[in-house]
């Protein structure tokens, strides 16, 4: 079974026992979390329900494995003949999620 999923401004296609990497949400490694279901769709892609926005009475059940930090990705500003040159960097905070049923 497969389903859409809506969290922190990104839409994700996911299946039961799949991990992957959101948006920072404010919830403890363990905790469980319902999320919003756009799309469920069987196996095989016979029977899909769209929802307008939400699926009434879907229900995707998650777990938050970990809270993390993404590589460092380096932001350089660079104007010739100025002598301007400035170097930032930056880690995006992520949460591990293992998307635990679909129902």
């Amino acid at each position: 079974m497969y389903a859409v999923i809506a969290t922190g401004g990104k839409q994700y296609l996911v299946k039961e026992g799949q991990t992957l990497n959101v948006e920072k949400l404010e919830k403890e490694a363990g905790a469980a979390l319902d999320l919003e279901v756009l799309m469920v769709a069987d196996a095989d892609g016979k029977d899909v329900k769209v929802g307008t926005p939400n699926v009434a009475g879907a229900k995707v059940t998650a777990k938050v494995i970990e809270q993390g930090r993404a590589k460092k990705i380096r932001i350089v500003k660079y104007k010739p003949k100025s002598r301007y040159t400035r170097v930032n960097g930056h880690r995006q905070p992520f949460t591990k999620i293992q998307i635990e049923k679909i129902a």
